[in-house]
């Protein structure tokens, strides 16, 4: 089973939160920015371990984990 995150960008406030709790390191703040101009975080999926540590952390509940679908 193949999780991933995903981030609203219109919850998210670029705080940085998920970036500095992740374990794995599989979170760091990217160059895109939302709708107010927040910085996001960008995700790397060969380092996540699906702990949900960043989801957690998310004052703003921007985060969450869920079972990547894969098509046969």
């Amino acid at each position: 089973m193949r999780m991933t995150i995903r981030i609203n960008p219109q919850l998210c406030k670029g705080c940085g939160f998920c970036v500095r709790f992740c374990p794995a390191g599989a979170l760091a703040m990217g160059e895109e920015r939302n709708a107010k101009g927040d910085y996001l975080p960008a995700y790397t999926s060969e380092r996540c371990t699906a702990c949900a540590t960043c989801a957690q952390m998310c004052p703003e509940g921007a985060i969450t984990i869920a079972e990547e679908v894969v098509a046969p």
